[in-house]
């Protein structure tokens, strides 16, 4: 340990002058900061424009959580991760027995559940574990 006190990482007043004059003839106006009511400078907007992601389309819903009418596959697959058995459909079969408004997850987790040969009796355990490819 030391005996001297904490001031003595604080400079002296004359240290502190001798910066502050020093600093005088560095301080050169700054830019005022763009708010909300002004205008953005045309280079914004020119990078906005050219910005390859802003024409890209919105990232699309997994295949599991469309509607069958808008997959535009036509063999759907579903697979379980527990006892590794594959389900296959196709698209017009799925559309005439469920109709073309039902999310493919829900038809998918039916088409399991109706074969599953994992029955345990309780409920946490019980059917498969889709997957949706």
């Amino acid at each position: 340990m030391s005996d001297r006190p904490a001031s003595w990482r604080m400079p002296t007043r004359k240290q502190m002058e001798r910066l502050a004059a020093s600093a005088v003839g560095r301080n050169a106006p700054v830019p005022p900061a763009v708010g909300p009511p002004d205008d953005l400078p045309p280079e914004y907007w020119q990078a906005v424009l050219d910005d390859a992601a802003a024409d890209a389309r919105p990232p699309a819903y997994p295949v599991q959580k469309q509607r069958l009418c808008d997959i535009p596959r036509h063999v759907l697959r579903v697979a379980c991760r527990r006892c590794e058995r594959i389900l296959e459909i196709q698209k017009a079969d799925a559309v005439r027995l469920y109709g073309s408004e039902t999310f493919w997850e829900a038809v998918g987790q039916r088409l399991l559940d109706n074969t599953c040969r994992q029955r345990t009796g309780r409920h946490e355990e019980d059917g498969c574990w889709p997957t949706y490819e």
